[in-house]
């Protein structure tokens, strides 16, 4: 299907703790975006374990491109196709008839803890790393393998689908599993873009269970009639292959300006890094903890996983629980008044991992580390987006001196880019300047696979980028402040995880996208 000028591309953009459903135009050298349909993304927990309730977000999925429709309009000019993406790692597993078995498991469900040391046991970590370049973390889907492999409904499973990809089997009746979001699963191998026989061969798990491999800008079928009927689409509507990893689209929509750039994509996590074109595989890279995830157009994301706004979100939470909500705009504005890099903890620890209680275990790692404790919510706030500012700061210096790419601007996308303090504060800790936005990064980047695929649009990536750079409202951050401030507090978190000795190493390897 070659799609005109002015055709509709929906977007499923399926986050951590919300989906939404985005309509895009492309049309005189500019790009259009339009939220159509927004539904929330709650885990439930089960018997003790945590699941992600995925027939509810399918119901969203379904709600929004029925929602796409009506804002496209009917017959040629309507939803010319539709792409998917989403968090990674997890999965769902199906039986011989195709029919998934059980709610998908939450990468946040404490069943994985351990197995980055059991797996050690058979694959140590560098070797690990040498195949796949992808940080240890606990929530990766190699561990979720190792945890579920004694269960009745792994042994019953005969395909696993990643997220985006059982939304779209669901869409279409087709299977794949698309190479940006198999890149997160620690077992495929970033040199050449094919699964790890090594790594599945050393821990005993079936390549046979994953779909065909496919890329950015493949088919992935057409919405079935069933589908349809239920959304009121006129068909034939194709399914395409996005970046199907919600951070590999939203790195795709970055609005930069040639390729000395590092990004940070946030959100409920905080992504990290630079973009190259081949992976760093070297044992300083692994002791630094950074990943090596695929991208659009044959790219490698080099990036660190960093905890993210979840902080700041689970602070609001337990606020609000405890009787004593608070109004995020007036909270960030007492923040900024709150004295700075008063008490900062290590953004990558492991105590920040699991829901609940947020407040008192940001105060206890204060206590434990001798700084003072945050005396309000406004105090805890400024903790938090200090924290966060000075993993953003880490991660970017590391970044470029183990990649040996040198960053002249700094991008934040996603949920972020509306936080003006912790922009700002980005931009202090990396004695560089902050550009700000989109928020719907992962959107733009989406559309514009859909679009070009369509042939709506033609060029390589930074032609892709430089078409969001003319659509989109940007907002500059200069550093401002004494920069030698922030070497101090980075100093002393590193202090700190030195105490706590190797269970804080640990504790750095349990962030993911």
């Amino acid at each position: 299907m070659r799609a005109g000028s002015g055709s509709a591309f929906a977007a499923v953009d399926l986050g951590a703790s919300s989906g939404r459903v985005m309509l895009g135009r492309v049309e005189g050298g500019s790009m259009a975006l339009e939220e159509v349909h927004r539904f929330a993304n709650r885990p439930v927990r089960v018997l003790g374990t945590l699941h992600w309730d995925v027939l509810g977000l399918y119901r969203g999925v379904l709600d929004g491109l029925r929602a796409a429709g009506t804002a496209a309009g009917a017959g040629p000019g309507g939803v010319a196709s539709v792409g998917i993406d989403s968090w990674g790692v997890d999965y769902g597993l199906l039986d011989a008839d195709g029919t998934l078995i059980g709610n998908p498991v939450h990468h946040r469900d404490a069943r994985t803890q351990q197995m980055p040391t059991e797996v050690g046991k058979v694959l140590p970590a560098d070797e690990l790393y040498a195949h796949t370049g992808i940080q240890r973390m606990p929530i990766n889907t190699l561990y979720q393998l190792a945890a579920a492999r004694d269960s009745h409904q792994f042994r019953s499973a005969r395909q696993l689908l990643l997220i985006p990809d059982l939304i779209s089997y669901w869409l279409t009746g087709q299977r794949g599993t698309e190479l940006t979001i198999a890149s997160t699963t620690q077992l495929l191998d970033p040199r050449t873009r094919r699964w790890s026989p090594a790594v599945a061969g050393a821990l005993g798990v079936d390549l046979g269970l994953f779909a065909p491999l496919r890329s950015p800008g493949d088919a992935a079928g057409a919405l079935r009639a069933d589908v349809l009927a239920e959304t009121g689409l006129t068909g034939p509507v194709p399914v395409t292959a996005v970046g199907a990893h919600d951070t590999a689209s939203a790195v795709a929509g970055v609005p930069a300006q040639g390729g000395a750039f590092a990004y940070i994509a946030t959100g409920t996590w905080s992504l990290a890094g630079v973009e190259l074109t081949s992976p760093v595989l070297t044992e300083e890279s692994r002791a630094a903890n950074f990943t090596n995830e695929l991208g659009v157009d044959g790219t490698v994301r080099y990036l660190r996983n960093i905890m993210g706004l979840w902080l700041l979100q689970e602070c609001l939470r337990a606020w609000e629980t405890e009787g004593t909500p608070q109004e995020l705009d007036a909270l960030l504005e007492s923040a900024a008044r709150a004295p700075g890099l008063r008490s900062v903890v290590d953004a990558g620890g492991a105590e920040f991992l699991e829901p609940g209680g947020m407040p008192q275990r940001i105060a206890e790692a204060c206590r434990r580390s001798g700084q003072p404790v945050p005396r309000d919510a406004a105090e805890t706030t400024r903790c938090v987006l200090d924290s966060l500012a000075l993993a953003h700061r880490e991660a970017v210096f590391e970044a470029q001196r183990l990649s040996g790419k040198q960053v002249e601007t700094v991008h934040i996308v996603g949920g972020g880019a509306r936080n003006a303090l912790l922009c700002q504060l980005t931009a202090d800790a990396c004695g560089l300047p902050v550009v700000a936005g989109p928020v719907e990064a992962a959107a733009y980047g989406n559309v514009l696979v859909q679009a070009r695929t369509a042939g709506a649009v033609t060029g390589p990536l930074p032609a892709l980028r430089a078409l969001v750079l003319s659509s989109v409202r940007l907002r500059q951050y200069a550093p401002t402040g004494d920069h030698s401030s922030w070497h101090r507090a980075a100093a002393r978190v590193r202090r700190d995880a030195s105490a706590d000795g190797p269970q804080r190493e640990e504790g750095r390897e349990a962030s993911c996208a």
